[in-house]
């Protein structure tokens, strides 16, 4: 961790709706006048889109599972090497990954590179100058036997829905994004989970902050669900594992959102329609207070 250097890191499975929380931060930053260094988690697979299909076969021809939710598959010490680096300097090396024509358009323009969709970028030096690195990605708090990136974390956030809906999320958004059949998307599930337990569930217990929306309609299946529920007809679960240590205010956020309850010491519940409000009216101060710590040192 680094108060000259810090590092803010938001992390959830595919579907899990880190974008939401991406964007509560972009306003913060926007509304404060911060210049982050933004990293994207899936800039350090360790395979692109072709190669990643190349060694899925190759490893179920050996009966093993390999998944971007694993370490096979990720470069988990070069991003814990970034963590580290930035906190000490301000500086490392990041890539991206290129996920449409649109973003490939954009980079090739701005490297004169000539990627396609589903490949990366070059590794790029970070200018000096950033307030903050900001990560939103899987594995923003992982650990393992050879890396530890949740050590050079200042703030961890966890986004997670409860696992039907975020089952019922990522079936909805591979279908109508990537046009995967129901079917293949329920054999991805199946071919994540040890992975997913091994290596995304845990980063839940050394999260700062954990996000999780609960619905209230049935999603008791989630393979044959006609649709997502909506915020509102869900409630969002906010756990602090140290309310003292960000100084949260529990009369205050109580009072600015409405319906809201605490269901333990350390718990508060916000209707779901209001889950982007709350992250911003939770996260705002935190923020600030990193800064203000930040130009004292």
């Amino acid at each position: 961790m680094s108060k000259k250097h810090p590092i803010i890191a938001v992390t959830g499975s595919s579907g899990a709706g880190t974008t939401t929380v991406k964007v509560a931060f972009e306003h913060i930053f926007r509304r404060e006048g911060i210049h982050p260094v933004v990293v994207e988690g899936d800039s350090f697979h360790r395979y692109d889109r072709a190669e990643m299909k190349e060694a899925l076969a190759t490893y179920a021809a050996k009966g093993k599972n390999l998944s971007h939710f694993g370490a096979d598959a990720n470069l988990f010490e070069k991003l814990e090497q970034l963590f580290s680096h930035y906190g000490k300097t301000g500086t490392g090396s990041k890539r991206y990954y290129l996920h449409s024509e649109e973003e490939a358009a954009e980079h090739n323009a701005r490297l004169n590179i000539d990627k396609k969709p589903g490949q990366f970028t070059p590794w790029e030096d970070i200018s000096e100058g950033s307030d903050l690195l900001f990560y939103e990605g899987l594995h923003g708090g992982v650990v393992t036997e050879v890396a530890n990136v949740a050590q050079y974390v200042d703030l961890l956030i966890g986004v997670v829905p409860i696992v039907n809906l975020e089952w019922i999320q990522k079936i909805f958004r591979d279908n109508a994004q990537r046009g995967y059949s129901a079917e293949a998307i329920v054999d991805t599930i199946l071919r994540r989970m040890p992975d997913y337990v091994n290596y995304v569930t845990p980063q839940f217990s050394r999260t700062d902050i954990n996000f999780q929306r609960v619905p209230t309609v049935d999603t008791s299946n989630p393979f044959i669900a006609r649709d997502i529920p909506t915020p509102d007809e869900s409630f969002v679960v906010i756990r602090f594992r140290d309310p003292a240590k960000f100084e949260v205010d529990f009369p205050y956020l109580l009072s600015m959102l409405t319906d809201s309850f605490m269901s333990r010491r350390n718990t508060i519940v916000v209707p779901g329609g209001k889950m982007g409000f709350a992250m911003e009216i939770i996260l705002a101060p935190i923020i600030e207070r990193m800064l203000d710590a930040k130009n004292a040192a």
